[in-house]
């Protein structure tokens, strides 16, 4: 089949990690993939239309907020009403650039949504399948209500106009199924096992001296520094408890985001400038080198809907390199870890979290246990396997 992916993010982007891997593999399995994405900075998009792994690439826009680096940038209303029409009509000519057997729109949002009602529903009358991996008016820094209700429409909408709607979570498959939205095929996250493989012990060294990490037990947080649906500072206060117990235990923060320097304040405001590392942004293929330095790794999380909404990338990716998570027990999380790969813990409580990393990196046969089972925890999900279950979507219409 011929498939077109409509995104509204960047490759580089979490949840192009969700997208490419899927396109790749699908492509692998003999269909013929494009993506139509919108870029972090498109004004600096060094190539706009490639081919990568098979995976034919066109970005068509920017993405609603630019992004460089670790910073974000927010346009002014008019800014972005701007941007968000020029992203639509490209999304809109990309699509009708691009006959295709098959619509998946990545994210029910309002570009890619309205360009595929007037292109594909209208002009082609075809119908579109729509990819919801996240709760879309929680899980975004939407500022004004006029932008919540907007994406909360969106949200709605597609899934109840599509052919069939893939998750990530049984929570997102459950609120669609109470509104009668037929069929749902739930595809967790995954990792490229391939890339997540672990350095050597010399790389591993290396770059712990150049770090200035040795002789200290590191535990990582690798992800978006995103307050708003990443509560990095309840890692950051869970450290500052256990600090005071492991002398020898630094804190590898991993990765970029619009409230890096809000974290680095509140660490120098807890004197923890000497035990908390942040590496900024970095191109995701040296996070596994990263984040094999680290005996534990850790997917903070609140209770609430933009946790239960999510398949986090970051345990699938732990998984690969063979690094146990800790994490707390909200949505899916629970069933991920059933078969071992890491600890559970209360959600919103730093205090919990503390404890369980300290009896984690207390116990060093658990903790080479837990290890050998994330890695064969990581074969679970293998994003062939996914890719293939992804598609039984489109045999499956209502």
């Amino acid at each position: 089949m011929r498939i077109t992916f409509a995104m509204t993010t960047g490759l580089e982007r979490p949840a192009g990690r969700r997208y490419f891997p899927i396109a790749r593999e699908l492509v692998k399995r003999g269909h013929q993939v494009r993506i139509l994405a919108l870029h972090p900075d498109l004004a600096n998009c060094p190539q706009r239309r490639y081919t990568r792994d098979g995976v034919e690439i066109w970005y068509v826009g920017q993405m609603h907020a630019r992004k460089h680096g670790s910073q974000t940038i927010h346009f002014g209303p008019l800014a972005l009403l701007l941007v968000l029409a020029r992203s639509t009509g490209g999304m809109a000519w990309g699509l009708l650039c691009s006959p295709a057997d098959v619509y998946h729109l990545c994210k029910p949002q309002p570009i890619n949504g309205l360009a595929a009602l007037l292109v594909i529903t209208l002009l082609r009358r075809q119908h579109f399948y729509v990819d919801w991996d996240d709760d879309e008016v929680k899980g975004n820094r939407l500022t004004a209500g006029w932008q919540r209700a907007v994406f909360g429409f969106w949200q709605w909408l597609l899934p109840a106009f599509a052919a069939g709607t893939t998750v990530n979570t049984t929570f997102l498959a459950e609120r669609l199924r109470v509104r009668g939205i037929e069929p749902v095929v739930l595809v967790p996250n995954g990792a490229d096992r391939a890339a997540f493989h672990r350095p050597t012990k010399a790389q591993l060294a290396g770059l712990r001296a150049s770090l200035g990490l040795e002789g200290r037990r590191v535990i990582a947080y690798a992800g978006t520094l995103s307050l708003q649906n990443h509560p990095v500072d309840l890692l950051v206060a869970a450290f500052a408890l256990l600090a005071t117990r492991l002398p020898d235990v630094a804190l590898l923060i991993i990765g970029g985001g619009e409230d890096l320097e809000a974290l680095r304040g509140d660490v120098a405001r807890r004197g923890l400038e000497d035990r908390v590392y942040f590496t900024g942004h970095v191109a995701h293929r040296f996070v596994p080198h990263l984040l094999a330095l680290a005996e534990l790794s850790v997917d903070p999380v609140h209770d609430d809907d933009v946790a239960r909404a999510r398949s986090p990338l970051k345990l699938y990716e732990s998984f690969a390199v063979g690094v146990p998570v800790v994490t707390g027990a909200v949505g899916d999380r629970a069933a991920t870890l059933a078969a071992g790969g890491g600890w559970l813990c209360p959600p919103d409580d730093a205090q919990a979290l503390a404890d369980t990393l300290a009896d984690a990196l207390g116990d060093p046969v658990g903790l080479r246990e837990q290890a050998a089972r994330a890695t064969a925890r990581a074969a679970d999900f293998e994003w062939l396997a996914l890719a293939a279950h992804w598609a039984t979507v489109y045999t499956d219409r209502k």
